[in-house]
């Protein structure tokens, strides 16, 4: 039964397995298990990026395909959400209409990128969806009236998952039940679902081909696949799965505007996380996910206690200071890629295939 869910895509790893079971029940049980806004803010972060990065993986690691117009899908799937509760009021319909309308439009841009964009080779396509997506940044801050602009767009969401909706006065664990807690485990059973959605595709028959285009095109194509037409599809899953991501961002924020959803910042975060985890394993966006958000949201803080702490050294302190915090991401980020060149999850695979052996 536990096979079929993973669709027989096991860890492969007991020490990986152990960790993927233990991040997962956290994010779980995080509301709980640290209360607090901040931390409740991060595991609903992660659980947005782990299918904004899976997405990606389904194109990089998967397709082989580098694209810098992910975080445009992404985007949209935000603004789907944010206009068309904006204008249609604080409905489940306004959701519906918000999400499909926002689908529809990622499905003719994926399709309209890969028809025109697709048969062009490694950088050259990297740099048309990188032209791509700064336009539509540009189109997103210009239109006001739409998007709100620079300022972007604040909106309600069902009272059901509004903080001020409360099941009980009494708190439970430590945690207000209220919608907020609704919403979060509404983005955790969403999130849930489509990993194992894209656990389904990369390991169906379609996902192998992906796989066998990945490692030479030429042969893929000689023995009768149509290689732009399995690229196209792939580009297509990535773009949507990418949007629902954006619709479970805008969701929990109740906010968005193009800093938010639509920045190169986003994207190079993506790519961070993709190569932390493992390319080409979807486990690694878990992983992934969890160490750089966990690392990003909580270095100062780390830092700030170390400065404290070494006062009586001037030279120590000041290399401590919270200021510093990229410094220190960054030197964490190439330890990692030095210590771990295939990703956390690639080398624990590695080390179970070679204890075995």
């Amino acid at each position: 039964m536990f096979k079929r869910i993973l669709s027989n895509d096991l860890p492969r790893s007991r020490w990986l397995a152990l960790i993927l079971a233990a991040l997962v029940l956290a994010l779980a049980f995080t509301p709980f298990l640290f209360p607090g806004v901040k931390a409740l803010n991060v595991a609903a972060k992660v659980l947005v990026f782990i299918v904004l990065v899976a997405s990606f993986d389904l194109l990089l690691g998967y397709t082989g395909i580098v694209s810098f117009a992910h975080t445009m899908f992404f985007g949209i799937g935000a603004y789907g959400i944010a206009i068309a509760t904006t204008r249609l009021g604080a409905t489940w319909s306004a959701l519906g209409v918000g999400l499909g309308a926002s689908l529809i439009v990622s499905l003719l841009l994926a399709w309209l990128i890969g028809l025109f964009s697709l048969r062009v080779r490694a950088i050259f396509f990297a740099m048309i969806t990188l032209a791509v997506a700064s336009a539509f940044l540009t189109l997103a801050s210009q239109l006001h009236e739409f998007t709100g602009g620079e300022d972007g767009l604040t909106f309600k969401v069902p009272a059901v998952l509004s903080p001020s909706f409360e099941f009980s006065e009494t708190p439970f664990l430590g945690a207000s039940l209220d919608g907020r807690l609704l919403c979060f485990y509404l983005l955790f059973t969403v999130a849930a679902v489509l990993f194992l959605a894209l656990l389904r595709i990369v390991n169906s028959p379609f996902g192998r081909v992906l796989q066998a285009i990945r490692e030479n095109e030429f042969r893929a194509e000689a023995i009768g696949y149509r290689v732009v037409v399995y690229r196209t599809i792939s580009s297509i899953l990535s773009a949507l799965f990418a949007t629902l991501a954006g619709a479970m961002l805008a969701l929990w924020l109740r906010y968005n505007g193009p800093d938010t959803s639509l920045s190169f910042e986003i994207m190079m975060d993506v790519l961070l996380i993709v190569v932390i985890g493992g390319m080409g394993t979807l486990y690694g966006s878990i992983v992934g996910a969890v160490l750089f958000l966990v690392a990003q949201s909580y270095l100062q803080d780390l830092l700030r206690v170390g400065s404290e702490a070494a006062a009586s050294l001037p030279w120590l302190s000041a290399l401590l200071s919270p200021d510093r915090w990229l410094l220190w991401l960054g030197v964490l980020f190439v330890l990692s890629v030095y210590y771990f060149p295939t990703g956390v999850v690639g080398r624990l695979r590695a080390a179970s295939l070679g204890s075995k052996a």
